[in-house]
């Protein structure tokens, strides 16, 4: 099937899409191969199989013995912001851990809101739902309280701002060697909570790399009126999604997914990686070669294309982001065009396609990305 193959990289260049799931390395790190939900959430495999429960959403797919994907669901997810942990120890590793478990424990009070807020809620709430098949084919009248413990559904905690964490902790960027060790402390940790809450509550609690979209935004904007504009932490309208890697930060292709694997397999609630690339549609052989580098070193990953349209000029390549007047604004570099009601553009918003258009705290991120190769 490698005409597939190419096939796909043909798309990738021209569309941002297909994502890639490496079927090796997911058998490999979470023991199944299943699709995610979205742009990078994934169920974690269910225990209520290997229970011996059955089939408790009266599912048409189920299989005794199997695990199951299809239908199951998420409760919910509830970020921490990892920069305010470390600012709010003012760069102490003592008060770091403690507040960070403060923290933690206030994420978890949250989540527990949005389950308990799903108990008792009967399946006539939403009958395509419960009571036709999407996720379930309970009775009328039947309330969805067993679908919320033993691994049916997963809650989310969601984290945002490794980077800038680790940063002013240590003054080093998480991809240095003398950094590195802390960084994956932290993912751990949240691991550790994760698994402490879900064997007492029986409720699958698993980490969760949040996309982030607009609140990249808004939680850059709250650290800065909390703390002021730090150089190198504070100073951008955005903070780092999940793990990743800084986006202007100098690292190739190949590396940044190497490096980026040993988090996303940290993070099994969801993650996504991605390059950063010019325009590929003259060069598909580099993009089958990062496509093989996927296969063999990272769970889940993607390429991020150039994917624009001016309607005013025909313009059919990369619409460019400017500062006028103080505003970052999109304009076509062939005729100047700045009416974004007359122009087509996609970007990748960490996962998600975006098409036109983002605050200007997501505008500038954009705007910042070096290429990975």
């Amino acid at each position: 099937y490698w005409y597939l193959t190419e096939l796909a990289a043909k798309c990738t260049a021209r569309r941002m899409v297909p994502d890639y799931i490496s079927e090796k390395k997911m058998k490999e790190l979470k023991g199944d191969v299943y699709t995610c939900m979205g742009c990078r959430s994934f169920l974690t495999p269910d225990r209520f199989t290997d229970a011996g429960v059955g089939n408790i959403a009266n599912a048409g797919n189920y299989e005794p013995g199997k695990h199951k994907y299809y239908g199951r669901f998420n409760q919910g997810v509830v970020t921490i912001n990892l920069p305010d942990v470390a600012l709010s120890s003012g760069g102490n590793i003592e008060k770091f851990w403690k507040i960070f478990d403060e923290r933690l424990e206030l994420c978890h009070r949250a989540l527990r809101c949005r389950h308990d807020r799903l108990k008792g809620t009967t399946s006539d709430a939403a009958p395509i739902l419960w009571q036709y098949g999407a996720l379930a084919r309970l009775k009328k009248g039947e309330v969805i309280d067993k679908l919320l413990y033993g691994g049916y559904s997963t809650i989310s905690l969601g984290y945002a701002g490794l980077y800038e964490c680790v940063k002013y902790m240590t003054g080093k960027s998480h991809t240095d060697p003398a950094a590195t060790p802390f960084a994956l402390s932290i993912m751990k940790k949240m691991n550790e909570k994760c698994l402490e809450w879900k064997t007492a509550e029986n409720i699958d609690y698993s980490l969760y790399g949040t996309p982030l979209e607009s609140t990249t935004y808004k939680f850059a904007k709250c650290l800065q009126k909390r703390f002021g504009v730090i150089e190198g932490i504070t100073d951008k309208g955005y903070i780092t999604n999940s793990y990743h890697v800084h986006v202007t930060e100098p690292i190739d292709a190949f590396t940044k997914l190497e490096f980026e694997a040993q988090f996303q397999h940290l993070s099994p609630g969801g993650a996504i990686s991605y390059v950063e690339v010019p325009d590929m549609q003259n060069n598909i052989p580099a993009v089958l070669e990062v496509m093989k580098f996927i296969y063999d070193h990272i769970i889940y990953a993607e390429l991020n294309t150039k994917s624009d349209y001016c309607q005013v000029c025909g313009w059919d390549g990369e619409i460019e982001v400017v500062e006028e007047d103080g505003k970052l604004i999109w304009k076509c570099p062939q005729c100047g065009n700045t009416d974004q009601d007359k122009m087509n553009v996609a970007r990748r918003t960490c996962g998600y396609i975006g098409t036109q258009f983002w605050n200007q705290g997501r505008t500038q991120e954009i705007k910042d990305r070096v290429l990975h190769l």
